[in-house]
């Protein structure tokens, strides 16, 4: 039985998921996916999807897939299908046999596109990359539509085929979504399906001329794979509009849903593949594995560990509002984890000899000292060897101390780690005046911890025997760029010069060992890991992993973080193509739906799956056309009600199909009718007072239009010559205009004819 220690903590998705578990959603099914594009290294934000995707589907007895969004032939490679896979298993998930690919559906993401252009709904576009880009407006423009647009459906199914079998140019034709060139969401002004690319596929070589584009592509493959819950980053969220349309229009039955959280930034990080493309490519830093890369290669080389990570996950959690995470949480959680497996010992990086005077050559002093704290409880000593001639950090000493100064200095005495007290009685310096050497005493009266006469030495110094240790290369690393929130457009400026300090050092014997463990806290300087590429080689590097928290030694050590049990993992993914066989109870309310209603057989599944949901459209249906309340109930408000994590019986019906009635009498538009839809569900209330308050009703009326085109005119003389003088596209620019003196009520269409009959006048 969980404790309140050991249960996970709640956040809205594990509320959502656990919600439609209890409903009985999707059969009871829970499969999610992890879907990196295999175009560069994972990097620390994956790392809270991964927990995330892979976690939720154990926790609720489904199954997590790992999907390579592989539709770039240009940047992807299977170096990258390789790294990716392993550091999921690094971090201790095991997708199994649950591996896919997207480049495995391609002919079937091909046969939407042609289903899409029979149904109307795509076309093939000759516009350029550019006119495209110009062609979709802005923000207070609306799109205007290809000359392209109303291509006939045989016109456009024979340039496919064309376009699949390479029979045009690179650039020169793109498959675009007839979708609608106003809508205030720019995915939704006809994106782009298709494009021609004529590039070796590292999977499927040249025997495709035409790729699918990562938003179409994406959503097809969840449906082919059965997932129930498609959980992705905030930078997505104005993707679910099209994603749920694509998956409409494709007449997917009981479809995926999108659902965003917040992603994983970090303080003094940089977090984005392309700028670590371009750390790699010019050479600023040594590969995509450099211990200063927040990539899992180079956190893994630096010494940080998976159950670090993990912890790191949850201890963030999830949110769905954006935000920066202290970068010195993560370290503080790393410490934690490290300071229970890391053994003692001691290293000096800037070595300065010294030589105790009174001890003869030869003659040593063996030392037992422990390799944890006592608090730590683990067991283990090593044993040190004090001989005349030992290192000691050139910092720790001082000619000319401070005030305050706790080290050595001349005629100071400070005690050795584990050893004896030792006065510094003369200084050796070089030809250009530098100190390279310390004569000193040692009082062996004072070795372990004796203090006689109750002197008090305030130092205590690390070292190693000069005799008997070995050397080791020390990499001190401190964070890439030197600014808390990178962003410079060119970020090269924010680097930090300072990023890596190389060390000729010395280690004790015990840490060199070849067969030592990897992880260590060297005494004084920090947590510090074997370097795996150089062990290999037969040289002995260590990274610094983390540097030691003020206060460390006088703070409360923590326990190990523990891994995450192992979760057999049984679901299968969905077939495609066919109708799963629906429980008893579920067919029954399906075919009453279809039977009494006429609605589609797809809308019927959707809303069969459990009874609260039927009941809602039955009652939605007595206020509006059963046949226009089944796709929004269908495919907005089931994915409205998942996302609040709210059950059908808690929104009234007769509410939802006043939403739909005002649709269907043109009052509301598709996106006004979502808004109503999400402050209905936000705060309750009556869709006509919501409408009222908001002013999310459509106008249509031509004199108020022609008003605002009127307006819209007069205020912009110089954007109206330059129209007149041949600038055609800065008619977007007037409808754009008129539409925002209307605050967005009036109808999109009747702007756009209004603004190309007063320009015309």
């Amino acid at each position: 039985m969980s404790t309140p220690e050991s249960s996970p903590p709640p956040h809205f998705l594990r509320a959502l998921v656990a919600a439609d578990k209890a409903r009985g959603a999707y059969g009871g099914r829970v499969v999610t996916r992890f879907p990196p594009e295999p175009n560069g290294y994972l990097h620390i934000g994956h790392a809270k999807s991964i927990c995330l995707n892979f976690g939720l589907a154990a926790e609720f007895g489904g199954v997590c897939h790992l999907r390579y969004d592989d539709t770039n032939p240009t940047t992807e490679s299977v170096e990258y299908v390789e790294n990716i896979l392993h550091y999921v298993k690094w971090l201790g998930f095991d997708p199994g046999d649950k591996i896919f690919f997207a480049s495995d559906y391609f002919a079937q993401i091909y046969d939407y596109a042609v289903l899409l252009v029979k149904k109307g709904r795509a076309y093939v576009c000759d516009l350029s990359d550019e006119q495209i880009r110009e062609y979709r407006g802005s923000t207070t423009e609306v799109g205007r539509p290809s000359p392209w647009r109303d291509r006939s459906v045989e016109e456009n199914l024979r340039l496919l085929e064309g376009m699949k079998n390479g029979e045009f140019a690179e650039g020169s034709r793109v498959l675009r979504a007839k979708i609608d060139m106003a809508d205030p969401n720019f995915k939704m002004r006809d994106p782009l399906l298709y494009r021609i690319r004529f590039a070796h596929h590292y999977r499927t070589g040249h025997t495709w001329k035409i790729y699918p584009f990562y938003d179409f592509a994406h959503c097809l493959s969840d449906a082919i794979e059965g997932i129930t819950h498609s959980i992705c980053t905030l930078e997505f969220e104005n993707n679910r509009e099209l994603y749920d349309w694509l998956l409409r229009e494709c007449e997917i039955v009981d479809p995926p849903h999108q659902h965003e959280f917040a992603r994983l930034n970090l303080t003094w990080t940089v977090m984005s593949k392309r700028r670590f493309l371009r750390l790699v490519n010019e050479g600023h830093v040594s590969g995509w594995d450099d211990p200063r890369m927040p990539t899992l290669a180079g956190l893994r080389r630096r010494g940080v560990t998976p159950e670090s990570l993990r912890m790191l996950a949850e201890r963030v959690g999830v949110a769905k509002a954006n935000s920066v995470v202290e970068v010195e949480l993560f370290e503080n959680i790393l410490r934690d984890d490290l300071n229970t497996r890391a053994p003692r010992g001691m290293a000096v990086a800037r070595p300065l000899k010294v030589v105790l005077t009174d001890q003869a050559p030869g003659a040593t002093e063996s030392i037992v000292a422990p390799l944890f704290p006592p608090e730590i409880g683990l067991p283990g000593v090593r044993t040190l060897t004090l001989g005349r001639e030992l290192y000691i950090e050139a910092t720790d000493f001082s000619e000319e101390p401070p005030e305050g100064w706790r080290r050595l200095s001349p005629g100071a005495e400070v005690r050795l780690r584990y050893g004896c007290v030792i006065r510094c009685d003369e200084v050796v310096k070089d030809a250009e005046g530098r100190v390279v050497e310390l004569r000193c005493t040692a009082d062996r009266k004072t070795f372990g911890g004796v203090a006689p006469e109750g002197r008090k030495v305030k130092g205590i110094l690390h070292w190693v025997n000069a005799a008997t240790a070995m050397p080791a290369e020390l990499r001190l690393y401190d964070r890439l760029v030197r600014v808390e929130r990178p962003t410079a457009d060119d970020f090269l400026e924010e680097l930090n010069p300072h990023s890596l300090e190389v060390c000729q050092g010395f280690v004790e014997p015990v840490i060199g060992a070849a067969d030592g463990p990897a992880h260590w806290q060297f005494e004084r300087q920090g947590y510090f890991f074997r370097d795996p590429v150089e062990a290999a080689a037969g040289r002995l590097v260590f990274n610094r992993t983390v540097g030691l928290r003020e206060g460390w030694t006088a703070e409360a050590e923590k326990p190990a973080l523990a891994a995450p049990a192992p979760v057999e993992r049984v679901a299968k993914p969905v077939e495609p193509h066919a109708a799963r066989a629906l429980p008893p109870e579920v067919e029954a309310r399906r075919a009453e739906l279809v039977a009494r209603h006429a609605i589609s057989d797809a809308a019927a599944r959707v809303i069969a799956v459990e009874a609260g949901l039927a009941g809602l459209f039955e009652e939605a249906s007595a206020v509006a056309t059963p046949p226009a309340v089944a796709p929004f109930v269908a495919n907005v408000v089931v994915g409205a009600l998942r996302q609040a994590g709210r059950p059908p019986e808690t929104v009234s019906g007769s509410a939802i199909g006043r939403i739909v009635a005002l649709t269907e009498a043109g009052t509301l538009g598709a996106a006004q009718a979502r808004r109503v839809l999400e402050l209905l569900l936000e705060r309750g209330g009556n869709p006509d007072d919501i409408v009222a308050s908001e002013g999310l009703a459509r106008v249509d009326d031509p004199a108020a239009i022609a008003g605002w085109v009127a307006a819209a005119l007069a205020a912009h003389p110089g954007e109206l010559a330059r129209y007149k003088a041949g600038q055609a596209s800065l008619a977007g620019f007037f409808v754009g205009k008129a539409l925002k003196l209307s605050a967005g009520r009036a109808d999109a269409a009747a702007v756009q004819a209004a603004v190309n009959a007063a320009l015309a006048g």
